[in-house]
């Protein structure tokens, strides 16, 4: 399983149409599993970067919820930019107070991906592959601008 981010964090590519609605779609048969899916991130974020689990409070329940919902957030705004990259924005500002570092965002995309893949099985296809990882370089992309420009 190769689950390696193609695109830098901060550059997004473009998405089309057709990407959007890749991820719309696949986003929506592992959704319903999201205590498994957010279980199976977190898992494999921390064994990928042991050091981020001090990031996060010893109860993950809260932060896995938190998790599904951005995801299911920016994956339902992806054809209405204007509604979600301000909630982004936000949530990036907000990760400069949490000590997140601009390295750690490969690591979530990774993690990300690599869950994806497992929730997904065949349905991972390589056009579904490049769809998430167009999403996780917008959504990280934005992210990481706003962390760069939140106070200091």
């Amino acid at each position: 399983m190769d689950a390696t981010p193609d695109p830098t964090p901060n550059q997004p590519a473009p998405m089309g149409q057709q990407q959007v609605a890749l991820v719309q779609e696949s986003f929506g048969r592992v959704a319903p599993a999201a205590d498994a899916v957010a279980d199976a991130f977190y898992d494999r974020l921390f064994e990928m970067s042991p050091d981020v689990r001090t990031l996060f409070p010893d109860e993950m329940g809260p932060q896995k919820k938190k998790l599904m919902q951005m995801l299911g957030m920016a994956v339902a705004g992806l054809d209405r930019p204007d509604e979600v990259v301000p909630v982004l924005q936000g949530l990036g500002s907000r990760h400069a107070d949490y000590g997140v570092e601009e390295r750690h965002y490969g690591d979530v995309g990774a993690a990300l991906l690599h869950t994806l893949e497992g929730g997904l099985g065949e349905e991972w296809t390589p056009d579904v592959r490049d769809a998430w990882v167009a999403t996780w370089g917008l959504v990280s992309g934005v992210m990481i601008e706003a962390q760069r420009a939140a106070p200091t």
